[in-house]
């Protein structure tokens, strides 16, 4: 029978399962895997879980790098799950720290199920794949639809960042999205009139999109690039084809820019004779719907873990706009989900770089692990001892949807 109180089970754990993490993530880190490639990253973390003692299932959700596993402590008690990333970008690798983001999710649901065996409840472990999109990417809106978060009370994890530690950011949605255009291939200079250019229609869309922006609020951001252009010079090109983002802090204002550019590709097609398509080239990406008092909570366990190191040390608080976009968007519309950011390197470096990269492997990257780990169980470990906490948090979330709703209508 131990005398060890359920926090420092967690911080004992943590302590001494670390090494073992944190090896799991310069693995990763060394065998960069994109969107649903993660083969090597999810056998890694879903293989250590089961050593934990979770049950767990590979090729969820319609991912084959996407993982469920469950502790079930036997007692009566909250659903938590922890969200774990662990895809690289294109060309670049862990250029966003999710080798770390997937350990430390990680280490904090198998920290939290020691505790759960006395305090009850049940820790889940989500792997979901290609957060950073790509194919079949944003892997959480596809567990959201498939319905694993209907018996889930909450969700945890946190991002690597070198601009210090934060509570969860707002950010804006995201429509990934294909356009091609078919059209009919001919000599460019002995028959070109018989020809209709694709990829004449696919420059009207990129210039209508950059016509497009003068009109469109301060939230919208739209970008994209041409990714086949046509095989020759000397042959009227056939085919033509883009993959652009729209993003917008509210889905009715993305459905609305959607509409718009929907209307341009159906203009280009009128303009120039080609067939012009656009649909999704993977899951929309939902904005993220912020839960105070839930980042409340997060703060306090992690400013109580900095002051331990004699660090001075605090948490900042969410950044006033919205920037880039996260699949973490599409749990917090159906459940309290908090993603505040850890530091992981002593001066600023910018994101999806070599610089990030390597403070992705680096010392305090690696240290950053189990401290996000114990700062996520600690959260969590509150939410399972305190029922007036969890329902607070569910009511403050309940009211951010409200508002979200309110504002939609306005609009």
């Amino acid at each position: 029978m131990t005398t060890e109180s359920p926090e420092q089970i967690i911080k004992a754990f943590v302590e001494k399962r670390l090494p073992i993490y944190q090896a799991a993530a310069r693995d990763i880190h060394a065998h960069p895997e994109t969107s649903n490639h993660e083969y090597f990253a999810c056998k890694r973390l879903s293989e250590l879980l089961k050593s934990e003692g979770f049950e767990v299932q590979v090729d969820v959700a319609g991912h084959p790098t996407g993982f469920d596993a469950r502790f079930k402590s036997g007692k009566p008690g909250p659903v938590l799950c922890f969200l774990a990333e662990y895809d690289a970008l294109v060309g670049l690798g862990h250029g966003c720290g999710h080798n770390l983001f997937g350990a430390t999710s990680a280490l904090a649901g198998a920290a939290l199920a020691q505790a759960a065996k006395l305090v009850g409840g049940e820790i889940r472990v989500y792997g979901t794949p290609g957060e950073e999109g790509g194919e079949n990417g944003s892997a959480k809106g596809s567990f959201v639809r498939e319905g694993f978060f209907k018996d889930v009370d909450a969700a945890l994890c946190v991002h690597p960042s070198s601009s210090g530690h934060r509570l969860t950011n707002p950010s804006l949605g995201c429509a990934p999205v294909d356009i091609e255009f078919h059209g009919k291939a001919s000599h460019a200079a002995s028959a070109p009139e018989q020809g209709i250019n694709a990829l004449d229609a696919l420059i009207q869309v990129y210039n209508g999109i950059n016509a497009l922006r003068q009109h469109l609020p301060a939230d919208v951001r739209i970008h994209g690039i041409i990714t086949h252009g046509g095989d020759a010079p000397n042959i009227v090109p056939e085919y033509a084809a883009a993959k652009f983002y729209l993003r917008a802090a509210t889905a009715p204002v993305l459905e609305e820019v959607w509409k718009k550019v929907e209307r341009i590709v159906e203009g280009a097609a009128l303009m120039t004779g080609a067939k012009g398509s656009m649909k999704p080239s993977q899951n929309r990406v939902e904005n993220t719907i912020l839960t105070p008092k839930f980042d409340a909570v997060y703060r306090r366990r992690m400013e109580e873990l900095l002051a331990e190191t004699g660090s001075s040390e605090k948490v900042e608080d969410s950044a006033e706009k919205a920037g880039g976009s996260s699949d973490v968007g599409n749990v917090s519309q159906v459940i309290p989900t908090i993603q505040p950011t850890i530091r992981i390197s002593k001066v600023p470096v910018r994101g999806h770089s070599e610089e990030f990269k390597a403070a992705s492997c680096s010392a305090l990257g690696l240290a950053s692990i189990g401290l996000g780990a114990k700062a996520l169980a600690l959260t969590g470990l509150d939410l399972l001892t305190d029922p007036q906490l969890l329902a607070d948090i569910k009511a403050d979330h309940a009211d951010a949807l409200v508002r979200q709703a309110a504002a939609a209508k306005q609009h």
